[in-house]
């Protein structure tokens, strides 16, 4: 197993995060005295997500829940994986979990920024030009293989996936509160694939590497699809929530509580990417922003209205990892990034 999929499964590694729990293993344990309503909904709407993602999906709970911790916070997440491991689908799904306008597209290297934003086409009925919306125009956007379309079709995605907002031909139309980019993407060294820019990078809360699955899930897989070959059962996925719903749970994450020392924690971890050897660039402050904010919806899914150093620890690797560019020789040593910030993770001192 990489290293990049230990940072999802900490319970199965050496490392000092092997006693933390994840979100999916706190919501089934008893709620703490005190949890407030707003999050006893949180945990029971995340819940009711897995359940119906769990009917096709097998294995993936860290995925499912860092997916929820996104859509609370108005984030986009990038899954990396070779092909077949059920991204996309696992994405797909997702989507049809919850009660919104859903679109996807397939990303190719002859994909113009037009075919993703849409373009004003004259009607010849009217006279005039119109605006054609293009598959962008949507709450949830399953963005497939999106490092296979080159820089400047990625460059349509900058002021969409920032600001919410597309621009054509001087006018600016709005996405609303409710739009999410779930984008997968190949593994780098595969062909036909390109890098995608930092800046882009830089817009995604989470960057996702999900890895093979182990034999005993492997089985799982096959004994849930044997009699089942065009996978019938993703297609009774029912919607669990409403998007709007999750928009206004948002409210309850911002409301959740952070000390000036967990604060002072996240702003360390941060400076000491920037200050480290190891890396040639650090994490930016918009990094530090989604740190805090993830942390505050992991509190929540942990059955709590406070945030804890353990929060901080469990997502500052799906956060970071492609925010940070390794320094030239760790690159030729081949020390992946989750290496690096595990050891950040263990220098930064842990407030008491």
């Amino acid at each position: 197993m990489s290293d990049d999929q230990n940072e999802l499964n900490p319970e199965e590694t050496n490392n000092p995060e092997a006693s933390i729990e994840t979100p999916s293993e706190v919501a089934e344990a008893p709620l703490t005295t005190g949890v407030t309503a707003e999050i006893l909904e949180i945990i029971n709407i995340a819940d009711a997500i897995k359940r119906q993602l769990s009917r096709v999906i097998v294995g993936q709970t860290d995925l499912m829940d860092l997916m929820i911790i996104a859509i609370l916070t108005k984030g986009h997440i990038l899954i990396e994986g070779v092909p077949g491991v059920a991204k996309t689908l696992t994405a797909k799904l997702f989507a049809q979990t919850v009660n919104a306008d859903f679109s996807r597209i397939q990303f190719t290297p002859d994909l113009m920024p037009s075919d993703i934003l849409g373009t004003n086409i004259f009607n010849a009925k009217k006279n005039d030009f119109e605006f054609k919306a293009g598959p962008i125009f949507a709450n949830i956007v399953v963005a497939d293989e999106i490092n296979r379309a080159p820089a400047k079709t990625q460059a349509a995605m900058f002021e969409v996936m920032q600001e919410a907002q597309v621009s054509v031909d001087g006018e600016t139309r709005s996405m609303g509160d409710a739009f999410m980019v779930l984008a997968t993407q190949n593994p780098i060294d595969n062909e036909g694939t390109y890098n995608l820019p930092e800046a882009q990078l830089d817009r995604f809360l989470f960057k996702i590497v999900v890895d093979y699955p182990s034999l005993n899930e492997d089985v799982k897989i096959l004994q849930r699809f044997q009699n089942d070959f065009d996978m019938k059962e993703a297609d009774k996925m029912e919607k669990v929530v409403d998007l709007a719903k999750l928009v206004k749970l948002r409210a309850t994450i911002e409301k959740v509580t952070i000390s000036n020392q967990i604060l002072e924690y996240i702003a360390g971890i941060i400076q000491e990417t920037r200050v480290t050897g190891d890396l040639f660039l650090g994490a930016s402050s918009r990094a530090a922003i989604w740190l805090m904010k993830a942390s505050k919806a992991t509190a929540a899914l942990r059955g709590r209205n406070f945030v804890t150093p353990d929060d901080v620890r469990w997502v500052t690797k799906p956060v970071l990892n492609h925010r940070i560019i390794l320094s030239p020789q760790r690159e030729m040593e081949g020390v992946p990034a989750s290496t690096i910030l595990q050891q950040i993770i263990e220098k930064v001192e842990v407030p008491r």
